[in-house]
């Protein structure tokens, strides 16, 4: 299988997973319990979203030092989805299976971003 060369943030395969992690928590914050509770569903949703925008806009940048922090901020925008998953979670809002899936998305879509952020490190 021949690799398809990166010359966009969409040809990103970390950016296209976080475009569908944010479409997973737009599913998920439809729910009756989740979309009523304003706050908690709109703080879940810009996390959500800073993941794949950072990506964006760090890859968008002409130093790889600035590339690398903006994959960081996205990384922690992952530990920010899965804190308000399991606050959903706990106050009743979803179930455990729908947040397992989710924070299992979020969990992956970080290590991705960690690997990418020690392999950039490696070539400086």
């Amino acid at each position: 299988m021949e690799k398809k060369p990166i010359k966009t943030f969409e040809d990103l395969y970390v950016w296209t997973r976080a475009i569908e992690l944010v479409q997973q928590v737009y599913l998920l914050t439809q729910g009756d319990k989740l979309s009523q509770d304003l706050g908690l569903c709109d703080q879940l949703r810009r996390a959500s979203i800073s993941i794949s925008t950072n990506i964006a806009v760090g890859f968008e940048r002409y130093s790889r030092r600035e590339y690398i922090n903006f994959l960081k901020i996205a990384k922690g925008s992952t530990a920010a989805v899965r804190s308000l998953l399991k606050v959903a979670l706990e106050v009743g809002y979803i179930e455990q299976a729908e947040c397992e899936e989710l924070y299992n998305s979020a969990v992956k879509l970080s290590r991705m971003l960690a690997i990418q952020i020690q392999a950039l490190n490696k070539s400086l």
